[in-house]
């Protein structure tokens, strides 16, 4: 028995070497607040004040300087079984003028939750004028990949992620929504120029398709390119510069292993036709959110992409040149904590969200 633990951690400490991965450097991380519940999503109102959502239906206005934390009222109600709730929450591209925030959750219906895009006004403490702007075609049964991430591009877009809903086959047809990354104007219309408008054959609000289960979404206005990442099964998570109209290969290819006996998922790694990840993590990390570091505080990080990671327990910063990675390095381990959510200040501080409830404000250590 000990030879065989020797051999299996033997293995996975050369696919940690081939992937140059590298631990921590020192940074300095304060708890801003704690939550009774899962911080899913975070949107900075402020240098000094955000809004969190936590999964099982709550949502917070937080004061970052003291922790002060105030109950939104307005929500709807949330199917938050199993990996099902409140998801994420972003701030209108006029947030200033209108006060509109977005938000994404489990929509409870007869056929099932599914993944809705929400939209409401912030007045003080409360959310008036609740508009489910876009409820989804991915209704199932089973209570997991809801996807949910939120993003908006610089020309009157906003994007979300839609996981297969546990149900493979879901993310290569293309007449329901699961599986898929949706595009669309911001009262929730399907623009003109989507890749599959007016083929009745295709959900036309489809803007990338053949995904498991994206858990971060990220629009670069500085390079004008939406970035993604999802889960693998048991290793062969994934990240993607998202493409119209592109198909990302679930589960027809995928770098990952079925859970029950340990063969490969799909036809293979690789497949004409199908967009090749820019990343791929073996073992997985499961990335739960995602954002393009363009702040000034860390020096030498602009550009680099940074994710959260629930299983192995760290952030993870991917250096990129060419969409080409050049180096991954591994951070925040010592917290043995599920980091979940994220965000990034106008003056480059980092906002985690952990499963546990913590509200992390991370800096680097002067």
């Amino acid at each position: 028995m000990k030879t065989w633990l020797l051999c299996i951690s033997l293995l996975l400490s050369l696919q940690v070497d081939a992937q140059m991965v590298t631990t921590s450097g020192p940074l300095k991380v304060k708890q801003v607040t704690q939550f009774n519940g899962i911080p899913w999503g975070i949107a900075l109102l402020s240098n000094k004040e955000a809004i969190v959502t936590i999964k099982k239906g709550e949502a917070y206005k937080v004061d970052l300087k003291n922790g002060a934390k105030h109950a939104l009222s307005g929500l709807p109600k949330v199917d938050n079984r199993g990996q099902g709730g409140l998801f994420d929450v972003a701030k209108a591209p006029n947030f200033e003028q209108s006060k509109l925030l977005y938000f994404t959750y489990a929509k409870p219906t007869p056929k099932g939750a599914t993944t809705t895009l929400a939209r409401a006004k912030l007045v003080g403490n409360k959310l008036t004028n609740w508009q489910d702007i876009f409820i989804s075609d991915a209704a199932t049964k089973t209570n997991r990949h809801f996807g949910g991430r939120i993003a908006f591009d610089d020309a009157g877009h906003v994007f979300f992620t839609i996981g297969d809903r546990g149900i493979r086959k879901n993310a290569q047809d293309l007449t329901n929504d699961a599986g898929s990354i949706l595009r669309l104007t911001l009262d929730g219309k399907v623009p003109a120029d989507n890749p599959f408008i007016n083929n009745s054959r295709v959900r036309n609000e489809i803007w990338s398709y053949g995904h498991r289960n994206p858990q971060g979404i990220y629009y670069d206005t500085k390079d004008h390119k939406l970035w993604s990442n999802e889960h693998g099964p048991r290793g062969g998570d994934e990240v993607n510069l998202i493409r119209r109209g592109a198909n990302y290969g679930w589960p027809i290819v995928s770098h990952g292993k079925e859970y029950i006996n340990n063969n490969p998922v799909g036809e293979a790694k690789e497949k004409d036709g199908i967009v090749k990840p820019l990343k791929v993590y073996i073992p997985s990390i499961a990335p739960s959110s995602l954002i393009r570091y363009r702040g000034n505080l860390f020096a030498d990080w602009d550009g680099s992409f940074l994710s959260t990671a629930l299983v192995l327990k760290h952030l993870n910063r991917i250096e990129m040149k060419d969409n080409n990675e050049t180096k991954e390095t591994r951070y925040l381990e010592s917290l043995h904590e599920r980091l979940r959510s994220m965000a990034e200040s106008k003056d480059g501080a980092l906002y985690i969200g952990t499963d546990s409830g913590k509200l992390l404000e991370v800096t680097p250590l002067q």
